[in-house]
């Protein structure tokens, strides 16, 4: 295997780590600021604490320790309900969680941006995505956007509405996307036996989760099962696959090897590490563990 490596990116106009530190980061969303938990920023900040105390909103863990993400924010001001962030040439609207997230992760753009080379590169047909455990869409406006045909899948009724809501932000209310609300794995499963292909595959799975019948999702005991039917719908001619995994307590290594194992009938070349922010002139916040292939 190559060695692990370090992907970071530094934003884009409209996101910014700012700093981070003493468990927290400060970021900059759109045109606001925001103090959330980080447990891997075990350093000290570097700015001054009255920059951090001019954030727009603060949120407040219930529990310190990293498997937990409930909590509430405390804001300095009044907040639109939603606003508006632009990435690659799309509109992602932005609101406050009750679990610290903001409905964007904007550590994937190196994988974005990747996927949209994996795009271009196909040839005679047009490119069929699929991004599992989609969220609010921002991979599949982009890829949309980029010209594929995208297969959303996502567990969560209010994920997929707020994915609808991003894509007539985007003015891409025409753009060739299925809103599939299904278990991922009984979706994939379903397209396995359809034979069906695809020239990208996104899988961006949480470590816990339940489907929209209650399905259980646990990281550990059915990641496998998933990639290895993941790996049946590659394409046989032009394909790639990311795999993005925020179980940082895990390895790397461990998800390079599954990876590695349910393509071993396919030729092609790895890279697999950490994905992380990192602020100007500050330190890097790592975020999550990633494999991805393209078949040769």
């Amino acid at each position: 295997m190559s060695r692990l490596r370090l992907i970071e990116t530094t934003g884009f106009p409209d996101y910014a780590l700012l700093d981070s530190g003493s468990g927290r980061k400060l970021e900059r969303f759109g045109k606001f600021t925001f103090d959330r938990p980080e447990p891997q920023a075990i350093w000290s900040p570097k700015l001054a604490p009255v920059t951090w105390s001019r954030a727009d909103a603060a949120f407040k863990a219930e529990k310190t320790d990293e498997e937990s993400e409930g909590g509430n924010w405390q804001t300095a001001r009044p907040l639109p309900a939603t606003w508006p962030l632009q990435v690659m040439g799309v509109t992602t609207l932005c609101r406050l969680m009750s679990f610290r997230h903001l409905g964007i992760f904007p550590e994937q753009l190196p994988h974005w941006e990747w996927m949209v080379e994996r795009i271009a590169r196909v040839g005679g047909e047009r490119p069929r995505v699929l991004n599992l455990f989609a969220y609010t869409g921002a991979a599949s406006l982009i890829a949309a956007k980029a010209g594929a045909e995208v297969t959303h899948v996502d567990a969560s009724k209010k994920a997929i509405q707020w994915a609808k809501d991003n894509q007539a932000a985007s003015k891409l209310t025409e753009a060739p996307i299925r809103w599939i609300l299904d278990d991922a794995r009984k979706f994939v499963a379903r397209e396995v036996r359809r034979a069906k292909t695809y020239h990208v595959i996104l899988v961006d799975p949480p470590k816990f989760g339940r489907g929209p019948e209650g399905e259980v999702w646990d990281l550990f005991t059915h990641l496998a099962p998933l990639m290895r039917d993941c790996a049946a719908l590659l394409d046989p001619k032009e394909a790639s696959l990311v795999l993005t995994v925020y179980a940082i307590r895990a390895s790397a290594l461990a998800f390079d090897q599954l990876t590695r194992e349910v393509l071993a009938g396919r030729s092609g070349s790895y890279d697999t590490g950490e994905l992380a922010i990192r602020a100007k002139d500050g330190n890097a916040v790592p975020t999550s563990l990633f494999t991805r292939w393209v078949g040769s």
